[in-house]
């Protein structure tokens, strides 16, 4: 019996390569997006921290150095937040970028493990119509020598 090789196996093989490289690339992506959303977390809960101190230093007896150090602090804390978001968007960006890779890999690979099913159904439609004629061929060719049981 005839074995299927599907030709077109080594595209296949580099589009299933691509996918988990896109896949890799993605979850590299979103992990670094995550880091950066926990960092920018932690930033805004410092700076709530240095707003609640600063509450607590204008009740207190009035400590003007301590109250320009808290200042200073929660302005450092708010630039910080903004860079931070900055960075946070442009990982996001880059979640983005990966998925749409991802998804491009990933249709390419559907499209080629597609054509190889159609190139299978084909060869097995061919295999049989092979068979089919191989024993017509055989029927008619004891029933022409005789041999058949009429």
């Amino acid at each position: 019996m005839a074995k299927f090789i599907y030709r077109m196996q080594n595209i296949l093989d580099i589009k299933l390569k691509m996918e988990d490289q896109a896949k890799a690339s993605f979850a590299e992506a979103n992990k670094e997006l995550l880091i950066q959303e926990e960092k920018l977390e932690g930033l805004i809960r410092r700076r709530e921290e240095y707003e609640l101190e600063g509450q607590r230093l204008r009740l207190e007896k009035l400590n003007v150095i301590k109250l320009k150090d808290n200042s200073r602090a929660l302005q450092v804390m708010k630039d910080m937040i903004k860079a931070q978001e900055m960075v946070v968007s442009i990982a996001r960006d880059k979640v983005e970028l990966a998925r749409r890779k991802l998804q491009v890999a990933m249709q390419e690979r559907k499209t080629q493990e597609k054509l190889k099913e159609n190139a299978f159904e084909e060869f097995k439609h061919e295999l049989n119509s092979e068979e089919s004629k191989e024993v017509d061929e055989l029927v008619s060719y004891r029933f022409g020598s005789g041999s058949g049981d009429n």
